[in-house]
């Protein structure tokens, strides 16, 4: 199974940008579809966007829409998550995720980075 190691996060000023990596390792990365999923204290792991394997199509929460966008360089084995506007409800442990599914279950999911910290002041 792939290896993933996040990276990117940090505290942010609400309004502003963050762009979070995904480093993917041991495995075939560009079979995968990846996903990120975010997780704020005391609240359930939510469902962020993914992207196929191929990078040809994405798909995302709808209240994130307009504001998230995922890619994906099957060259680096790197996927990214381009969070703009970010606001203090951003604010959460950001987890990329590999899956041989097309799904936005958390269940579906056989492979997890550990988590990056996204942390957005008001």
């Amino acid at each position: 199974q792939v290896q993933l190691v996040e990276s990117g996060g940090g505290l942010v000023q609400a309004g502003g940008s963050l762009r979070l990596s995904c480093a993917a390792s041991g495995g075939a990365f560009s079979a995968a579809a990846m996903a990120w999923f975010r997780q704020a204290p005391g609240k359930e792991r939510e469902f962020v966007g993914a992207i196929t394997g191929s990078g040809g199509y994405t798909t995302y929460a709808d209240s994130l829409k307009g504001r998230f966008t995922i890619s994906r360089d099957n060259a680096k084995n790197t996927a990214y998550l381009q969070m703009n506007s970010l606001r203090p409800e951003d604010t959460a442990i950001y987890y990329c995720a590999a899956s041989n599914l097309w799904t936005q279950s958390p269940r579906g999911y056989h492979s997890w980075g550990q988590g990056t910290q996204v942390t957005v002041s008001s």
